[in-house]
């Protein structure tokens, strides 16, 4: 039997549906949204169909992106305390419905998640990745699917290209020039979504941008990204004002360019077999 692993970003789900929940914080509304919260895993289950099955919550400890930039997510409201109190029963309330939960220390259930569904994928199974986060669209391929659960939707290549102007491929540096507003990562000032597809359009890479911006600069840029040796000659000259503010921001540029890469190489210890769903 063909492996289909569905990856559930725990809290991607449970603070939308206990946002959405009536009534004020307090251990009513985080009962009313456990009892939600299992009934959407279980039309997931029902939608999704998978095999195999895993719901991934934070690492409780701050990870690698909060110590290489201070401000990574700043401007996340706090988790409503009523949740955080009873997200130990909302563990227990997923097992019950046949879904094993799964945190791993100081690590991003992003990262946990990039690293299952790219193992799956590489070892010839196929994962659907619950979640709305824009984060998980680098990861689209044949093999890969993002669900948007309360869409009802699978999210595939033509999306990406429709809402940001690249490819899946091209996200990161995409991201990485506009920056990512939601996890208060900072691009470059003035670069937007649309300038940024344009720019990668023309150019090819984040780093060939920024050697457009700063020939001086590119033979060190094609060191780091052999694509930056490819020939843009032919792309429309940079504005002075652009140019400037690419080479100002240059090192801002690929901050945030390692802040949006999922890791997908994790040493997870997570034996698939004990993620077989039985439902």
């Amino acid at each position: 039997m063909a492996v289909r692993l569905l990856l559930i970003d725990a809290l991607n789900l449970v603070r939308r549906v206990y946002a959405a929940q009536p009534g004020d914080d307090g251990p009513e509304k985080a009962e009313g949204a456990k009892t939600s919260c299992v009934q959407s895993l279980q039309r997931a289950l029902n939608e999704c169909r998978p095999s195999h099955a895993i719901i991934v919550f934070e690492g409780r400890e701050p990870g690698w992106r909060h110590l290489l930039f201070r401000d990574y997510k700043a401007g996340h409201a706090p988790m409503p305390e009523a949740l955080r109190v009873a997200l130990p029963a909302y563990r227990d309330a997923f097992a019950a419905a046949g879904v094993s939960s799964f945190e791993l220390p100081k690590v991003e259930a992003d990262d946990v998640v990039g690293t299952l569904a790219v193992k799956v994928a590489g070892a010839g199974g196929h994962a659907v990745i619950l979640s709305t986060d824009k984060i998980f669209l680098q990861l689209l391929s044949d093999r890969i699917v993002v669900r948007d659960h309360f869409k009802q939707q699978d999210l595939g290549r033509a999306y990406v290209v429709e809402r940001f102007g690249v490819g899946p491929e091209q996200l990161v540096d995409l991201l990485a020039l506009a920056g990512d507003s939601t996890n208060s990562i900072p691009g470059v000032p003035g670069v937007g979504v649309k300038t940024a597809a344009k720019l990668i359009a023309e150019h090819g890479t984040l780093e060939t941008v920024l050697a457009a911006a700063n020939p001086a600069a590119a033979d060190s840029a094609a060191a780091s990204d052999s694509a930056a040796a490819s020939d843009t000659s032919a792309a429309p000259p940079l504005t002075p004002k652009l140019r400037e503010r690419l080479i100002d921001h240059a090192e801002d540029a690929r901050l945030a360019r390692s802040l949006v890469t999922l890791q997908t190489d994790l040493a997870l210890g997570i034996n698939l077999k004990d993620l077989r769903y039985r439902g």
